[in-house]
């Protein structure tokens, strides 16, 4: 039993209809053999095996049909009978290798024969194959024939270069340059011929062998027949067309490239040692890997490039490319491919190609070795993945016993301001003053009483000491981190950061994030603040502060949080006065106080507003207040203050540098959150 013919051969085209991927030049031919505006010379170029010398040998049976003219030959006469894919051939159709004929003596032998009159055709058609071969002076002992050709005669010129054609000879023919076949088009008539064969194959082969076959048909039905030949039970599968056509597994591709993405070094030179071990060519390896970086690099682009065919991979494997894609950025991604694509140029003729692989290997590893354009983008691809992407390892710290902030610890915070009356274990009643004849009022004689504690004035750079305080409960371990987002210890570490980047922007900011607030909680949307009260609070978010420090977050570590803000004791500022303001009296004289007010060991619910302006000794602890406000201001006047240095830096566009033309009382309510209480005037 006789062997089959070649895949090439058994499905060779024996029409323009069954010609694949050139429409481009069949619908013009089919056309011209219709109308009978055939030209006498023809030129048909491109790559090898894309159909030139096929499609010559469908021309020269179309015009020597019976039926003629017609676009198609009708494969039933003789001429297309012998003609056909087995037949015997015709007499006046010649087909000349010039490889091996191209020399004058064969053009002038040729232009000899030509003028005898075809046997039993219509046209004697002269098919030359490999044009470009015949030399400088067999061309020109053609010229004057394919000038003016006898009525009979009638050429096809089929080369791969057509620009070494004779210019001459190349503008009396009609050039018809063909191209390589598309992939997919390619891949569906596989499926076809397996299908006639009766051999399953599997669709992440189909890939590999149009890649072998690049574009050329008749390479790829050779690859084709190859694997065909070899397969068994189980038809063409993945392995065997790997192992045969010499393809890096994609098994190895995607362990190199995920230890890309992850920086492990050791499972690179592990994957580049196995390549060696089991005798695949490092080149090849370097090639695929390249081709695999390619379609990371559309697929960045692209995200659904594998579903809508811009990618010509399988299933599951374009799954694997998106979620590989997902873990590069696009800079480190273009750095990569360009450092493959160099180091795959320097392994043409190296003596020593695996030290080249692994050389490559290490530049696309360290990029911090790279200091140009491309190693910098690359730095920041990967530290912005190290905040975005689920499971890169966070460096382990132990949790601060206080918030990571560039101010000392605050003493301890009562729940509400103590009222100076229920500070006293027993209220006094306010002296009343004797009436004195005359326009002079005498003053009041207050009762004897220790030295008064002034009331502290927080200041924005002054704190308390931290000793007076005991340390405050350690606070509860973080939640893990969702995806994209940072753990409360790593907020509390860039913390100081990202106060000093609010500082430059708004004054105000800087003052109530120092004094006021501590970080309460994070997760990858929100951030939340804890304020030592609801002044403090709400004069934070009415001054826009919140959106200032949206922005330096935004600066500082890339997180574009929603700032939420709640009251938490914990974190107000010690000594928050409260101040009384009279009904009858915009600006009472200064009175001594009755007594000082000494803090309970536990304070005492605050008693509401109305029963505070109707209790004496809450009116006196009021003007007290009002006192020992006015000599702070006094003072402050008398020297620099601190806060006024600390703002020499303010930036000049900042509003709240400075506070003239605002009085104390609007000063302490803005700034310190202090609670405006009005007298009610006793009948």
């Amino acid at each position: 039993m006789e062997s089959p013919l070649a895949l090439y051969r058994r499905y060779r085209p024996e029409t323009f209809a069954e010609v694949i991927g050139q429409d481009h030049v069949t619908e013009p031919l089919r056309a011209a053999l219709a109308n009978n505006r055939v030209n006498h010379a023809y030129l048909f170029s491109g790559p090898r095996g894309c159909g030139k010398t096929t499609s010559a040998r469908i021309l020269a049976r179309a015009l020597n049909c019976e039926q003629a003219p017609i676009a198609d030959p009708c494969g039933e006469c003789d001429s297309c009978k012998d003609l056909a894919r087995g037949g015997p051939g015709s007499i006046d159709v010649i087909e000349i290798d010039a490889a091996s004929h191209g020399g004058v003596d064969d053009a002038r032998d040729l232009r000899e024969k030509a003028f005898f009159a075809p046997v039993r055709s219509r046209y004697k058609v002269y098919i030359i194959d490999e044009a470009h071969m015949v030399t400088t002076q067999g061309f020109n002992a053609l010229l004057k024939l394919v000038e003016e050709p006898p009525p009979h005669l009638r050429f096809i010129f089929a080369t791969t270069e057509p620009d070494k054609v004779l210019p001459t000879i190349r503008s009396r023919t009609h050039h018809y340059p063909f191209r390589l076949i598309p992939p997919r088009l390619l891949s569906s008539y596989l499926s076809e011929l397996c299908e006639k064969e009766g051999v399953t194959i599997d669709a992440a082969a189909l890939p590999l062998v149009v890649r072998a076959g690049a574009g050329s048909a008749r390479d790829t039905l050779s690859v084709l027949d190859q694997l065909l030949g070899g397969a068994g039970s189980a038809g063409v599968t993945y392995e065997l067309a790997t192992g045969l056509l010499g393809y890096t597994p994609d098994t190895l591709l995607d362990d190199v490239v995920d230890a890309f993405a992850a920086g492990d070094g050791a499972a690179v030179f592990g994957v580049v040692d196995k390549v060696i071990e089991t005798g695949q060519d490092p080149r090849r390896f370097t090639e695929d890997l390249l081709r695999r970086l390619r379609d990371l690099v559309i697929v960045a682009a692209v995200p659904d490039a594998p579903a809508t065919g811009l990618i010509d991979v399988s299933e599951d494997q374009g799954e694997r490319l998106v979620a590989q894609a997902a873990r590069f950025g696009s800079a480190e991604l273009s750095r990569a491919a360009d450092i493959v694509a160099t180091g795959l140029t320097e392994m043409r003729g190296a003596t020593a190609p695996r030290l080249l692989l692994e050389l490559l290997c290490a530049r696309v590893l360290l990029p911090g070795a790279d200091h140009a354009t491309d190693g910098v983008l690359a730095r920041l691809d990967r530290l912005e993945k190290r905040l975005t992407i689920t499971g890169v390892p966070t460096p382990v710290a132990a949790a601060p016993s206080a918030p990571a902030q560039d101010r000392p610890a605050p003493v301890p915070s009562r729940t509400e301001a103590p009222d100076p009356a229920a500070a006293r274990p027993e209220p006094a009643p306010a002296p009343t003053p004797a009436p004195v004849p005359g326009p002079v009022a005498a003053e009041p004689t207050p009762e004897p009483t220790p030295e008064p504690t002034p009331v502290p004035v927080a200041e924005p750079v002054e704190a308390p000491v931290a000793e007076s305080r005991p340390a405050p409960p350690e606070p509860a371990p973080a939640a893990p981190a969702p995806a994209g987002g940072l753990t409360l210890v790593d907020v509390r570490r860039l913390w100081p950061d990202i106060v000093d980047a609010t500082k430059l922007r708004r004054r105000l900011a800087w003052m109530h994030l120092t004094q006021n607030c501590q970080v309460v909680s994070v997760d990858a949307k929100t951030l939340t603040l804890g304020f030592a009260n609801a002044g403090a609070r709400d004069s934070f978010i009415s001054g826009g502060c919140d959106d200032v420090l949206r922005q330096a977050a935004i600066d500082v570590v890339g997180a574009d949080w929603k700032i939420d803000t709640i009251v938490d004791p914990s974190a107000k500022a010690e000594g928050t006065p409260t101040v009384v303001k009279s009904a009858t009296a915009p600006d009472p004289a200064p009175e001594a106080p009755s007594m000082a007010p000494e803090p309970a060991p536990e304070a005492a619910p605050a008693p509401e507003p109305e029963q505070r302006a109707s209790d004496p000794d809450a009116v006196a602890a009021a003007r007290d207040a009002i006192q020992q406000t006015r000599s702070a201001d006094q003072g402050r006047a008398e020297s620099t203050p601190a806060w006024a240095e600390a703002d020499a830096d303010a930036h000049p566009d900042d509003l709240d540098a400075d506070h003239q033309g605002i009085s104390t009382t609007e000063l302490l309510q803005r700034e310190l959150g202090a609670q405006m209480i009005e007298e009610i005037k006793h009948q």
